[in-house]
């Protein structure tokens, strides 16, 4: 069937500038969900960008091989030094087999298995963390973002990719500059991530132990086939670059049940709902709003509209994962939805699908149980409608989280 686009006026807009879509990205994109399922992103500088609003056409086009990721990578940033640059093009960058090959090799170290295998050197860099906290209270709060939530997923990471205790405060500042995304702080600490990332992969090869680089450099496939070093660095400034998702997700989940007294008290009182509460949290407000942009590499026609080839398209995970076609209730913060419900985007899906899920999970369930054992009276010290957001479009996130413990 052939069919044309429609006058700009047929598809809703969304405008990523606009204060109340950044206050309020939910509202906003479930009123163009109940339009369309087509959005056009107003994005200053650039062209509109498509944007999936339901679910079932989100998770459609994220498996669809007639989308392709963008061709832009880090390795072209004019602040990226000129050594580095090799190390650059992640797996996110990739399509066919060059990326099938990659994800077969590295997949076994990122299952659900081996992320709870680490589930007791997490908690160990957990309970550090909180036993810390009191000492950076303030007028009777702290920022539970700065002092916990931001420097965990880096402290994990040099946990288990096995960087040395005296280089891991100048990792922390690397993983907040990687976070931020420019400036003259995240030039400088690319250099350093590469250089602790190829001495890492030196010292492990010497002297493989129970660590993440230590069981990249045994993978192998039937064939013999292996990553090679440079592979390997790369892979763990993927980890680095991609590893900085659960500050947000835990910042985000804390605040969210502090706010829904009902759903603290029923996380407090049963523990072992924690992984349901990671899920429902990563549906209801998951740090990612939109996934990494696609490319239409011909025509493609979605809910009556053509896409045509070149044009870009990204799922906004925000809308998908609140579509009343797939979820019952889905405004509602409901920590015992039943499992197996149909599966959120918030580790987006297809080949592409989060390669750190397993371990980001993991880590958002023993941060929370942990922070609720350890301080069982943990309050906002704002109301809710004063925690600080940051303006950003493309990520739901906190710009502090001030608690009283």
């Amino acid at each position: 069937m052939t069919t044309t686009n429609p006058e700009v006026n047929a598809v809703p807009e969304i405008d990523l500038t606009d204060r109340g879509v950044l206050d309020d990205p939910f509202t906003a994109y479930r009123e163009a969900r109940e339009r369309s399922p087509l959005a056009r992103l107003l994005i200053p500088g650039m062209a509109p960008l498509w944007a999936l609003t339901r679910h079932a056409e989100a998770k459609a086009m994220l498996g669809d091989a007639r989308f392709r990721l963008s061709a832009a990578s880090w390795a072209f940033r004019p602040d990226v030094p000129e050594h580095c640059r090799a190390y650059m093009r992640t797996m996110q960058e990739m399509e066919g087999a060059e990326h099938t090959r990659l994800r077969r090799l590295v997949s076994p170290a990122f299952s659900a298995r081996r992320a709870n295998q680490f589930r007791p050197r997490i908690t160990t860099v957990v309970e550090r963390l909180l036993d810390a906290l009191p000492d950076h209270v303030e007028a009777g709060s702290v920022d539970l973002l700065r002092h916990f939530a931001r420097p965990l997923p880096m402290d994990v990471i040099c946990e288990l990719v096995g960087i040395p205790g005296a280089d891991r405060p100048r990792w922390r500042e690397y993983g907040a500059h990687v976070a931020a995304g420019v400036g003259r702080e995240l030039a400088e600490s690319i250099p350093g991530v590469i250089d602790g990332a190829k001495a890492a992969v030196a010292a492990h090869r010497e002297r493989p132990g129970d660590d993440l680089v230590s069981a990249l450099l045994r993978v192998h496939d039937e064939d013999g086939d292996r990553l090679s070093d440079a592979e390997m660095v790369t892979l763990i400034w993927n980890v680095v670059l991609a590893g900085q998702t659960p500050t947000n997700l835990i910042a985000n989940g804390v605040a969210a049940l502090l706010a829904h007294p009902d759903q603290l008290a029923a996380l407090r009182a049963d523990p072992g709902l924690a992984p349901r509460a990671v899920e429902e949290l990563t549906r209801w407000c998951g740090p990612q709003l939109l996934t990494i942009p696609r490319h239409a590499a011909e025509d493609v026609e979605i809910g009556g509209v053509v896409i045509r080839e070149g044009e870009m398209i990204t799922a906004a995970i925000v809308s998908a994962n609140r579509d009343p076609r797939v979820f019952a209730d889905p405004d509602r913060l409901d920590i015992t939805r039943p499992a197996g419900t149909a599966g959120h985007l918030g580790f987006a899906h297809g080949p592409h699908f989060c390669l750190g899920a397993s371990l980001a999970r993991v880590q958002a369930e023993v941060a929370l149980t942990a922070l609720l054992r350890r301080f069982p009276n943990l309050s906002l010290a704002v109301p809710a409608e004063e925690v600080p957001r940051a303006a950003d479009g493309g990520t739901w996130r906190l710009a502090a989280l001030p608690v009283s413990l």
